[in-house]
């Protein structure tokens, strides 16, 4: 029964949540998991069984993961129990172990500016610099970057249609930088990369289909180590780059959040933590008083 009910739950995750197939396969790898784990139904769970694959867990997992083991079950277990397929939620009073609150890696102003300023030779380098300059300029997830089509594009009114989270839509600006960028990459560069007919999607791989996610990462990597950008560095850092560097130019936590596409606004508070700390910092390295 256990299989039938995750793939049941899988099932309304993707199509009534419409989650994303990322976050999917993160719930089926944990539900798995506590499958191996236990040797009878998940309707049948106590309290106690829960608290035993937790101390299981805990000898080989860190507290982060194991907050998302326990999240995982808790949804899951809302799920059964809105079907009926359980009358005991045996995670009902089980806390989510604490976590230290880790703050998100962020590029300084002068090295986003290494990193979009790409010596323009090949199609391939107009497609870099479009991404980045639309990254940079939009906030977008690396995963929102790589589904969009040429469609969701529109250079005319300066903003691009994003599906987010959820297939929540959000409407984002884009800056002249970006404009340019992509201006020049669909009007001149993007045909040349088709190898097999052509299709939608906005930025193509070298083999002429859709850019994956694992693809953008080994392109920003390459650019970061050809600028000699040794800061830690992930596609989620230009998204970050870009709340920090627009809260620390003045722009209201309100907007950063519906720019960001954050249902709640507590996620997007996390910058100001970033600021602060920055503050801080450099008070005490410029202040006369301050070391």
């Amino acid at each position: 029964m256990n299989e039938k009910y995750i793939e049941e739950f899988i099932d309304y995750l993707r199509f009534e949540k419409k989650y994303s197939e990322n976050t999917i396969s993160s719930y089926q790898i944990d539900l798995k998991k506590a499958n191996n784990f236990f040797e009878k139904n998940f309707s049948d769970l106590t309290k106690k069984d829960i608290q035993n694959y937790i101390q299981k867990l805990s000898k080989n997992e860190n507290a982060s993961s194991i907050s998302r083991c326990i999240s995982t079950l808790k949804s899951f277990y809302k799920f059964l129990e809105l079907n009926k397929y359980t009358k005991i939620n045996p995670l009902t009073t089980i806390t989510n172990p604490k976590t230290a609150k880790k703050l998100p890696k962020v590029l300084s102003e002068e090295e986003i500016n290494k990193l979009l300023d790409i010596n323009l030779k090949t199609d391939f380098d107009y497609r870099n610099k479009a991404m980045l300059e639309l990254m940079y300029s939009s906030g977008l997830r690396v995963s929102e970057l790589v589904n969009l089509t040429i469609n969701d594009i529109d250079l005319n009114n300066a903003s691009v249609r994003i599906f987010g989270k959820g297939a929540k839509e959000r409407i984002v600006p884009l800056d002249d930088y970006a404009i340019e960028a992509l201006n020049n990459y669909i009007l001149y560069h993007r045909t040349p990369l088709f190898k097999h007919g052509e299709n939608n999607y906005l930025f193509l791989n070298n083999h002429g289909t859709k850019m994956t996610r694992q693809g953008f990462f080994k392109i920003l990597e390459k650019i970061a180590k050809e600028k000699g950008i040794k800061s830690e560095l992930s596609p989620h850092t230009l998204r970050h780059s870009f709340a920090t560097h627009l809260l620390k130019h003045g722009a209201d936590l309100r907007s950063i959040q519906e720019l960001l596409g954050h249902s709640d606004i507590s996620t997007t508070q996390i910058y100001t933590h970033i600021t602060s700390e920055r503050l801080q910092k450099n008070y005490k390295d410029f202040h006369p008083h301050g070391k």
